[in-house]
């Protein structure tokens, strides 16, 4: 079945891909970034498939504009099977020397932003009785790691939201689901990786994280290869609430289950070269 699928964040990366993948197969396709370009790009691209889709540029921290681009999805189309919130930034840094201010932007962008267009659409799957909410999370929301303290907070945040919306709209046939990647090899890490200055005493330990960072993400999985399994969650008739799109997360959210918290740190150190 044709399904209406919004996805923001979709100029780039994963949203970009699983847009295109979806549009391929003859879903329509609503959403927004705040990439002008890029967005204006993907829409001509997805325009060659004879649908008709709706991208417009858009700041998730726009609450009003989400509204309208709410209201104009639901004018056109008359319903949203599938909501995925994919908007989000990385945050990197020792907490001690972290900005607080910068913080705040990341909590608003990864968590309010997500909430903001949950409960936009919400309204409208209830009422239909039937509707999909796919929101990207990360290993680090259940695992955190050091020198992430800021995204690991927001991952955290934005999986105990979703988890708990479950038990809240599953009465209405509205169904919930997390994609918890490690890593995907894009330019995203890249992005935020910084050294702290000279004489920080956390210096070396993340210059060794980022080295070792960069060597895994060599043979991580491509935006693609991760889309097309998000692309099959959202077609999936009855998706698991925790999903995983690449070895790493499967790996360490296993031991995270398995093994004492001792344990599981000591591999985790290791694994990302920062032992003292």
């Amino acid at each position: 079945m044709k399904q209406v699928v919004v996805i923001t964040g979709l100029a780039d990366g994963i949203g970009r891909e699983v847009a295109r993948i979806l549009a391929g197969k003859g879903h329509l396709i609503a959403g927004f970034d705040v990439d002008r370009e890029r967005t204006a790009g993907l829409r001509e691209e997805l325009a060659s498939s004879g649908n008709e889709h709706y991208l417009i540029d858009l700041d998730i921290t726009d609450r009003p504009g989400i509204l309208r681009f709410r209201d104009e999805v639901l004018e056109r189309y008359g319903r949203v099977d599938t909501l995925m919130s994919n908007v989000g930034i990385g945050f990197f840094g020792p907490f001690e020397e972290v900005d607080l201010e910068a913080a705040l932007e990341c909590l608003e962008i990864n968590v309010i932003g997500t909430a903001a267009v949950i409960q936009a659409f919400l309204p409208s799957m209830r009422q239909r009785q039937a509707g999909k909410i796919v929101a990207m999370s990360s290993l680090v929301g259940q695992i955190p790691f050091p020198f992430e303290s800021i995204y690991s907070a927001s991952k955290f945040a934005v999986e105990g939201l979703v988890l708990s919306l479950y038990y809240e709209v599953k009465p209405f046939g509205i169904q919930t689901a997390l994609v918890q990647p490690a890593q995907v090899s894009t330019s995203f890490a890249a992005k935020i990786h910084k050294l702290p200055p000279e004489g920080s005493p956390y210096r070396e330990r993340v210059r060794r994280f980022i080295a070792r960072d960069e060597e895994l993400i060599k043979t991580a999985p491509t935006p693609i290869q991760a889309a097309r399994k998000i692309a099959a969650l959202i077609e999936h008739p009855g998706p698991k609430r925790l999903n995983q799109v690449d070895f790493m997360s499967r790996f360490f959210l296993f031991l995270n289950r398995l093994l004492p918290m001792r344990v599981r740190d000591a591999i985790l150190l290791n694994h990302m070269d920062i032992k003292v």
